[in-house]
């Protein structure tokens, strides 16, 4: 998968096409990720002991991964990934921008 966890990426398709945020947990074996703000459900909820009231909560529900671009940090836009190896090392390189994206 070319996101991970703390990534920012904008949504570019679906009901939340335009929305940004950052991905706050990565589904590889379903190719998922969860954005923050994105996705936005309301989930009903047993009450339980560490939730003894109960009741509907609002939860993000995960996105596939192909929804979404990641956001290149030095110009701000969505760009497309690419792989180098630089120092022995498999980076994430932008398209667009052509910088190292992981540090």
């Amino acid at each position: 998968m070319f996101v991970k966890t703390g990534d920012k990426v904008r949504v570019i398709s679906g009901k939340d096409k335009g929305k940004e945020g950052t991905v706050t947990k990565a589904l590889p074996k379903t190719d998922q990720v969860i954005v923050e703000g994105v996705h936005a459900i309301k989930k009903h909820q047993k009450a339980t002991n560490t939730n003894p009231q109960g009741g509907i909560i609002d939860a993000n529900a995960p996105i596939h991964v192909s929804n979404v671009m990641l956001i290149d940090p030095s110009t701000n836009e969505p760009t497309r990934v690419g792989y180098k190896v630089v120092d022995g090392k498999k980076v994430r390189v932008s398209k667009k921008s052509g910088e190292v994206i992981d540090k």
